[in-house]
């Protein structure tokens, strides 16, 4: 399991800072667990993280490999707002089965079960979480998520990251006109792959590029595609890959 940093925003100014920032309304805080992004101001992909109310605080859930870049990049944006980032002790507990009392359901999707957060070692319940991102196309930090990623491209409004109603945040404008404007070319999908190739390998399709393999579970994997050359007879390496019936 991907380690995880579990970081504290503080101050008068946190919630209308965030508001203005990520691609999720935090009003949302109010209902549990908020999935959400920071772009950068061309629309791609600079961190995802869940946020949760802890009081007058909010905590924030993000990939350890990711915390330092993010909170340099929020403290880039604070200016004179009355908000402080700092670290916690705090480490995330997350599973599928029996929740404790202060465990939230995870909002992108019911099957990926709940998540918690103290003082306890970070710690799963033993679920194999590649199977059900992969059964249900949910991107990860470092893997199918990276600087050339584009949120609508990667799903971020089905798993309930993103929100056209919220009004200007960083990056709003291209993802907006991509919603709005444009007919998604690429994107994430679903694939059934006969073989394996290691993550990252090249996808074609009749001879022609046709996207990147990214994680694999049994006979189902996630394969960031281009639309248009998405068939049946595509390869990456040694694997044979095809859109699900």
């Amino acid at each position: 399991m991907p380690q995880r940093r579990i970081l504290r925003l503080t101050g008068t100014d946190t919630h209308s800072f965030l508001q203005g920032l990520i691609t999720n309304d935090m009003q949302r805080l109010d209902d549990g667990l908020v999935y959400a992004a920071l772009l950068t101001p061309q629309g791609k992909y600079l961190s995802d993280f869940f946020l949760k109310r802890d009081g007058d605080t909010v905590l924030l859930d993000v990939a350890e490999d990711l915390a330092d870049g993010l909170a340099k990049r929020l403290t880039m944006y604070k200016l004179r707002a009355d908000v402080a980032i700092e670290d916690t002790d705090l480490n995330l507990q997350r599973g599928t089965g029996s929740a404790p009392e202060d465990a939230l359901p995870d909002p992108r999707h019911a099957d990926m079960g709940w998540r918690a957060y103290s003082a306890g070692e970070e710690s799963n319940d033993g679920t194999d979480w590649d199977a059900i991102r992969v059964r249900h196309c949910i991107p990860e930090s470092g893997i199918e998520l990276t600087p050339d990623s584009y949120i609508l491209e990667a799903g971020f409004e089905a798993l309930n990251g993103l929100d056209f109603k919220k009004g200007c945040y960083v990056g709003q404008e291209v993802t907006a006109r991509m919603k709005h404007k444009t007919e998604l070319r690429k994107g994430l999908r679903r694939v059934d792959i006969t073989g394996s190739a290691p993550v990252g390998t090249e996808i074609l399709s009749g001879g022609k590029a046709a996207g990147t393999l990214f994680t694999q579970s049994g006979r189902q994997a996630i394969a960031y595609l281009r639309l248009d050359r998405a068939g049946d007879d595509m390869t990456a390496g040694d694997a044979t890959l095809r859109l699900p019936d």
